[in-house]
């Protein structure tokens, strides 16, 4: 392993790690998990992140996991990128966006992906992700007026933010929601398009294979 590695997988929340990477600058590589196959169950990730979920990164014989984790962390000791607001209260509202998409949009997405973790009795997943699919729709409705006057997150500056917004903006094209996105939420989509022009994004889509926003 080199002195930064990140576990990840297409599409996943990882993602936005995977970006703010890229925008870092600095060496890192990459392991790449397929999630329908079965990686993250494998001895050799568990051994790094005994819950076996992405992203995971290691760093110097030490592992940090979770999205909002590893985003702040990457920003502080990265300083010279800018991606964390310097005053308090935009860093705040940095810190209050990353708290939301982790605990609302991303509890709500995995009731739709992932209902087995909410219930043992398989009658009930098909509520769960009705209900999964509805909150999801009215998160998304919710981003879309914190968004409306344009421009990146916070304040006007791009920062570790932006890509974890991207991430849900993909969920929310994808095949398990398929929200119609430029027709239901233009300021969003505006937004993923901006994140499109960036060239440590588009690495970072062509990587995964992901089709950028259009």
């Amino acid at each position: 392993m080199t002195a930064r590695t990140l576990y990840y997988a297409p599409g996943a929340c990882s993602l936005a790690v995977h970006i703010v990477l890229e925008e870092i600058g600095a060496p890192f590589e990459t392991v790449r998990l397929d999630l329908a196959r079965g990686d993250q169950r494998a001895p050799e990730f568990l051994s790094v992140n005994e819950r076996g979920r992405v992203p995971a990164l290691y760093e110097d014989g030490w592992v940090l996991t979770e999205v909002s984790a590893i985003l702040r962390h990457l920003a502080r000791a990265h300083p010279e990128a800018g991606l964390v607001p310097a005053a308090p209260r935009p860093a705040a509202l940095a810190d209050e966006w990353l708290g939301w998409l982790a605990t609302a949009h991303q509890v709500a997405y995995a009731q739709v992906r992932r209902p087995e973790r909410y219930a043992a009795d398989e009658a009930a997943f098909d509520a769960i992700r009705t209900k999964g699919a509805d909150t999801f729709g009215d998160l998304c409705t919710m981003t879309e007026v914190r968004l409306s006057n344009g421009g990146w997150a916070v304040e006007g500056a791009y920062s570790i933010v932006d890509p974890y917004l991207l991430v849900f903006w993909l969920w929310a094209r994808g095949p398990a929601i398929g929200f119609p996105m430029d027709a239901m939420f233009p300021a969003w989509t505006a937004h993923a398009r901006a994140m499109a022009a960036r060239p440590a994004v588009r690495t970072v889509l062509a990587r995964e294979g992901l089709t950028p926003p259009v």
